[in-house]
């Protein structure tokens, strides 16, 4: 018998690597790269989405 994998509530715009490290091009002047740190937007650096929300429309 194969189990099957739990679902993951992976964000679908990152896949899961919500931060990441980006190199400016320029060095310090202790010879170390200048970086900066990018996040995720659309889960603000979780790695996890938000459950979508349904709407339904009752009555007319």
């Amino acid at each position: 018998m194969q189990h099957t994998p739990a679902r993951t509530r992976r964000c679908p715009d990152c896949d899961g690597f919500p931060a990441v490290v980006i190199t400016t091009g320029t060095r310090h002047t202790d010879g170390s790269r200048a970086t900066i740190r990018v996040t995720c937007p659309a889960c603000k650096g979780t790695g996890n989405a938000n459950p979508a929300r349904t709407t339904v429309t009752v009555g007319k």
